[in-house]
């Protein structure tokens, strides 16, 4: 580890939430992870394994009961221009066209309108949805929403971009076709990319590294996968399928 610059560290980070003033949820126990510059990491694990709340705790949005989150060094407070995050909802703004969901960060930046048209427009040209840019979400396929909210977050020019199961909404066939899209802009704008699946496919597609949390609650990673497999990955080929395999045992994960 010590040979890749550490872009993003998460330190003893435990995470509790108060429900009804008297319950208490442990949602994560001890995380200590680090994150390297320009590394594309996936965490994995199923549903109610804390991968979703550790995203929020790193984009600022929540604050770990314990512990701290640094971000090239200094402890992350809330949310900042350095993080931008992708949700798996699609959150645009339904009476503003693709060019004012993309440019809407730089908006609130005060930026010149024809300065943010310009980074809007180079952000809309490279997630392929040049000729897109008058229409209106309801006009659009969820594949293509994503692609929105994927220019967004790169047009506000983050450090570290922060993906919560963007695809989970997709059909099997546009999902890995935007895993292939995000795999290709990245490769195009290197950042720093943290994102959360419960999928292994995925996970082994994208994933430079792959953080396996336990099943259950409080969170608590089991292990962390290196992921050798050469660029570009076809899911049918043997190195893949082995290490597939290998992951499903340690998660139990649907395949």
């Amino acid at each position: 580890m010590n040979a890749f610059p550490v872009k993003c560290s998460c330190h003893s980070v435990s995470k509790t939430f108060i429900q009804k003033e008297t319950q208490f949820v442990h949602v994560l126990e001890d995380i200590n992870l680090q994150v390297r510059e320009n590394e594309f990491l996936v965490l994995l694990g199923p549903g109610q394994s804390g991968k979703s709340t550790l995203l929020r705790i790193i984009a600022g949005l929540e604050k770990p009961t314990s512990g701290n989150v640094k971000l090239n060094g200094k402890v992350i407070e809330g949310p900042g221009p350095d993080r931008s995050m992708v949700f798996q909802t699609y959150s645009l703004f339904p009476w503003r066209n693709v060019q004012a969901n993309v440019g809407m960060g730089l908006r609130f930046k005060g930026m010149p309108t024809e300065e943010r048209r310009r980074i809007s427009q180079k952000y809309i040209n490279l997630v392929g949805l040049n000729g897109f840019e008058s229409s209106y979400p309801h006009q659009l396929s969820g594949g293509m929403k994503q692609r929105v909210g994927l220019a967004r977050a790169y047009a506000n020019s983050p450090e570290v971009l922060l993906l919560d199961e963007p695809f989970g909404q997709l059909d099997a066939q546009t999902r890995y076709l935007m895993e292939q899209e995000v795999l290709r802009i990245w490769e195009t704008e290197k950042r720093t990319v943290i994102f959360v699946t419960n999928n292994i496919d995925e996970a082994l597609y994208l994933g430079d590294r792959i953080v396996i949390m336990e099943g259950k609650l409080p969170g608590k990673i089991k292990t962390i996968q290196e992921n050798p497999l050469p660029r570009p990955r076809e899911h049918n080929s043997k190195p893949f399928l082995e290490l597939r395999k290998t992951i499903f045992q340690m998660t139990k994960l649907t395949l």
